[in-house]
């Protein structure tokens, strides 16, 4: 984690949580967090969750209502601003409820939706209009581990999208190697800074080195409270995206008071 960008601790909550269980989760999440005058927000760690769109509004709401320091965002978006395409939504539609994040790209998007790197890269285009800051998603699966080695695929999905934009873009990386999620079995801290810091460079070749320092590179994938300090102890790595363990608002807490156990 290097001095000057602030960490992000993203909780990616999937198909899981109706509204109501939404409220629970983050009312919870919030007062755990405040205990013990934890610094958490703008003066620590930003604490951000990515429930379904059925919850948004939901999550809106409490949010504003009782000042929680918890941003949150969607969990995918159209490429396209509005127009005939069912079940789509608009980045604008987020915008509406204050999202500030939403996620693109997601492994799970790439397997199941058939997300070519184009597709993704649109849909970066698409949050950067509706003034959203994409969390893109790469990362390599076993097959592309054993073949091309841990950097090569993530590397090339960053390529293809960072190609498209110009400018100094706003946004944030997050490294989830595909063989790690869900699997209880986590890259190292030394495996994930290697793919860190050639993301960071990548960043550096194609938009310059502004952007590549201020840019927030996550590490997702088997994330717990456990061993979280590990991952938050390497230079290039600047925060977590959490899926699981987001679940649970206390595990989720702890994992984002990751500041106790590296000693900042």
């Amino acid at each position: 984690m290097a001095v000057g960008r602030v960490p992000l601790i993203a909780g990616n909550w999937k198909m899981n949580l109706d509204h109501l269980q939404a409220i629970a989760t983050v009312q919870k999440l919030g007062w755990t967090l405040q205990e013990g005058h934890h610094s958490y927000g703008a003066d620590g760690a930003e604490v951000a969750v990515f429930p379904p769109f059925t919850d948004l509004r939901s999550v809106q709401t409490l949010v504003s209502a009782d000042k929680l320091e918890i941003r949150y965002g969607g969990q995918d978006l159209s490429a396209h601003d509005a127009g005939a395409y069912t079940g789509e939504i608009s980045g604008a539609f987020l915008k509406a409820l204050d999202c500030r994040y939403v996620l693109v790209g997601h492994s799970e998007r790439r397997q199941y939706h058939a997300e070519s790197d184009e597709v993704c890269a649109e849909k970066v285009q698409a949050a950067l209009r509706h003034q959203l800051v994409p969390v893109l998603c790469v990362g390599e699966t076993a097959e592309d581990l054993e073949t091309h080695g841990a950097a090569a695929v993530p590397v090339a999905q960053l390529r293809a999208v960072l190609a498209t934009l110009t400018g100094e873009p706003e946004l944030v990386v997050a490294y989830e190697p595909v063989w790690a999620i869900g699997s209880g079995q986590a890259a190292t801290s030394e495996q994930a800074q290697s793919v860190a810091a050639a993301l960071r460079a990548t960043i550096r070749d194609v938009l310059g080195e502004s952007v590549a320092t201020a840019t927030r590179i996550l590490y997702g994938g088997s994330v717990k409270s456990s061993n979280i300090a590990g991952f938050m102890r390497e230079p290039d790595i600047d925060g977590a995206l959490v899926g699981g363990a987001s679940l649970d608002a206390t595990e989720f807490a702890a994992i984002a008071r990751f500041q106790k156990h590296v000693g900042v």
